[in-house]
């Protein structure tokens, strides 16, 4: 492949995650716009009564408020992360067997993205989907593209991906060319 043609498969390759994150980011944050507009703090509107609502919260911590207030903890954890996760993607990038991992990865990275933004814009994260049936924290769309991103990276290692596949994707080993 000529060094153009290298160029625009790389500009390719990467606009397209680029734009899935930019969209999947502009979803979490349009939809914390709507509930910071339409709620007051700790206001609660039932979707199905008893099992699920919309309840506005400020998290400056993380999943039922651990480590609350540790920001710039928070924002650093999650450069890092971003960090390895374009480091993943380009070493994987153009490989068709890892697809599912660059999808989780444009999630986790949209999530991480997502929440960072508020973290840096206003010192907390917006929650308010709850699932009032069980005990479980208030959150957000950038934290379901988090978990899910997560789930989805486990599965492929535990019963997908073998050692080799998991060497390649961290970048410690380089797949062998065919001639």
């Amino acid at each position: 492949m000529s060094n153009k043609s290298s160029e625009n498969f790389k500009l390719k390759i990467h606009f397209f995650p680029v734009l899935i994150i930019g969209l999947l980011t502009a979803l979490d944050q349009f939809t914390k716009f709507i509930v910071t507009s339409s709620f007051e703090l700790y206001e609660s509107k039932p979707v199905i009564k008893d099992v699920f609502s919309f309840t506005y919260i400020q998290n400056t911590g993380t999943a039922w408020g651990i480590l609350e207030g540790r920001t710039v903890m928070f924002l650093i954890l999650a450069t890092l992360i971003l960090i390895m996760c374009f480091y993943v993607y380009n070493n994987i990038e153009g490989n068709k067997r890892y697809t599912p991992v660059r999808i989780a990865i444009m999630f986790l990275a949209a999530g991480g993205i997502g929440n960072m933004i508020d973290r840096i814009k206003l010192g907390y994260v917006v929650d308010f989907l709850s699932f009032d049936l069980i005990d479980f924290p208030v959150f957000n769309v950038a934290d379901m593209y988090v978990v899910c991103s997560m789930i989805l990276i486990l599965i492929l290692i535990l019963f997908i991906y073998k050692d080799e596949d998991i060497d390649f994707i961290l970048g410690t080993k380089r797949e062998k060319k065919e001639k």
